[in-house]
């Protein structure tokens, strides 16, 4: 049985799920972070029962002392994370002119400050070590603008570019970094984001969130740098490098709007 530990934030549901779920199959032992203490409870007792550890911790990484407390509490605990799979995240669907002030800022903190802060906080011991892993969660939506979601758009740019950098500066040090960009998935994420009845989703369709953590897992196992799930995916995120800017911008404005 490996003694491999893997963190991963966003663990109680989505991709996220099942991706723990990959991990203990091949026995990695566990740490799995979100804010249901409830549905971690849940996913924890499940995945025990293939011979792994699985420890849960409820915590909203959207609060800014948060990555600190958790890398804190393992330090405390003496559990070296071998893989960090920065999964959590989430958008919002609206015009920027009018977003809550905490949605905009919420998506920030998440999305990107939180990454970044765990990213910083774990990244050291591993390259002590030599060896480690880290996976950030991107999205296809990183490699163009997205009106109607230009904060969430941003914010996986953001990832998208972030990652790769490191991942050069790391590229002798034993330690690989991937990011990974699905694109649409079935998981309660659109819900949440408000835009579960746009194209994307209702015309175009999308992808099972059992496929989708497959690709990432292998990908983070691989030590991939850039991993975009399912060619289709792939084919779009190509296309916007040549399109004029422009048209990038309108066509995902029109995905993004409601199907008719």
């Amino acid at each position: 049985m490996s003694a491999t530990t893997a963190l991963i934030t966003g663990a109680s549901g989505g991709i996220g799920y099942e991706l723990a779920k990959l991990f203990a199959r091949d026995h990695h032992n566990l740490v799995l972070v979100a804010r249901s203490a409830d549905n971690l409870a849940q996913v924890a007792k499940e995945l025990q029962s293939q011979g792994v550890t699985v420890k849960t911790i409820a915590l909203d990484l959207a609060e800014r002392p948060a990555p600190k407390f958790l890398f804190d509490q393992l330090q405390r605990e003496g559990i070296a994370i071998d893989i960090l799979i920065n999964n959590a995240g989430f958008g919002a669907f609206g015009e920027f002119a009018q977003m809550p002030e905490e949605e905009i800022r919420g998506q920030i903190d998440l999305n990107i400050t939180a990454l970044t802060a765990l990213t910083h906080l774990f990244l050291p011991p591993m390259v002590q070590r030599r060896s480690g892993r880290i996976m950030n969660v991107a999205s296809t939506a990183g490699f163009q603008p997205g009106p109607l979601m230009a904060v969430y758009y941003a914010t996986k740019a953001y990832v998208i570019s972030f990652s790769e950098a490191i991942a050069n500066e790391l590229r002798h040090s034993g330690v690989t970094v991937t990011c990974f960009c699905p694109g649409a998935t079935n998981t309660g994420f659109a819900k949440r984001a408000g835009n579960d009845q746009s194209r994307v989703f209702k015309k175009f369709g999308a992808m099972s969130a059992e496929k989708v953590a497959l690709d990432g897992y292998r990908a983070v196992m691989e030590g991939r740098t850039l991993a975009i799930s399912g060619m289709q995916n792939w084919l779009v995120a190509q296309s916007t490098r040549l399109a004029p800017r422009k048209m990038v911008t309108a066509i995902s404005r029109w995905i993004s709007e409601k199907a008719e």
